[in-house]
């Protein structure tokens, strides 16, 4: 049977004492007495039925269950703090801000915030592009998007989009002295990788090379690139043909920078997730942010700018 949270008062009382390692300055940050930090730091070992600090004279130091209660201690205080403020700022004040992977953020989320803009004119956006998980609480995140498998437990999490890979080259290439017509063509040209992301083999050319039954190219040849988009850029260049995501590549083929020549296109095992904190999820912002995002992934969806050639 789980027993009973211990007070919120000796949990306050504890976690400022184990910072500082000082009952005196808990109390004054606390605004109470050292005699009531002392006491709340008793009831709580009473609570729990163990020792949490060793006390010397002048001198406290955290026993080894003390240093194994004070990080979930502090990140929940941390969390209640960051919630309860964005709650007293009210839903659609102060920025936005979304931690989204840098590929996505300059290919596909960036062309489209000026829509977004335009309806929700107060809502300041702040975009943040990293590759690595954002921690909301710790990192004041708001939103997020993800490409993944949305097994993301804690969190908020609603499916936005799928994604596929496809042969992409820009126009001059595929018409150049050795066109792109066939998949056995590539044998003339560079092929570009995709040398980051945790997906297995969904990026891989040998996979696509295997489906097309394309013996004669290399699959393994060719310059490897740090982001998604890189290999792109570097194809509407006409440095070679890359095996490209669409939702990256969903404006560069709108616009005929970019062309699919031929097929097999290869479905990704991943897909995009809007995510954030549950406790936040409804607040207007979060919420008007992530309806506009959805409602964009579902105009891409429903527009194709280029099905693949056959």
């Amino acid at each position: 049977m789980l027993r009973p949270l211990p007070p919120l008062n000796a949990l306050r009382a504890f976690e400022a004492a184990a910072r500082h390692l000082s009952f005196t300055r808990a109390a004054e940050e606390l605004f109470v007495t050292q005699a009531a930090v002392s006491h709340q730091i008793k009831t709580l070992e009473e609570h729990l039925g163990i020792t949490l600090f060793k006390r010397f004279n002048r001198k406290l130091q955290l026993t080894n269950e003390g240093e194994a209660l004070l990080p979930a201690v502090s990140e929940a205080f941390d969390i209640i703090k960051q919630t309860t403020q964005k709650l007293y700022d009210g839903g659609a004040l102060g920025p936005l801000k979304v931690s989204v992977m840098p590929s996505f953020a300059s290919s596909w989320l960036l062309p489209r915030l000026p829509n977004f803009r335009k309806k929700h004119p107060d809502i300041d956006v702040h975009v943040l592009a990293q590759d690595e998980l954002v921690r909301f609480y710790r990192d004041d995140v708001d939103i997020a998007v993800r490409f993944g498998t949305g097994d993301y437990p804690g969190l908020r999490v609603d499916w936005m989009m799928g994604d596929s890979y496809r042969v992409l080259c820009s126009p001059e290439l595929a018409d150049s002295a050795n066109p792109i017509r066939v998949p056995e063509d590539l044998k003339h040209h560079t092929l570009l990788h995709d040398d980051v992301g945790d997906e297995p083999a969904a990026n891989d050319w040998k996979r696509w090379a295997s489906l097309a039954k394309a013996e004669q190219i290399r699959p393994e040849r060719g310059p490897g690139y740090s982001h998604s988009n890189l290999i792109l850029e570097a194809a509407i260049f006409g440095q070679g043909v890359a095996l490209g995501r669409t939702s990256l590549a969903y404006d560069h083929l709108r616009a005929g920078r970019l062309i699919c020549p031929f097929g097999p296109e290869l479905p990704s095992t991943y897909s995009y997730y809007v995510v954030s904190p549950i406790s936040t999820s409804e607040l207007t912002k979060i919420r008007l942010f992530r309806e506009w995002l959805l409602e964009e992934a579902t105009l891409c969806r429903e527009n194709d700018p280029m099905p693949v050639s056959k």
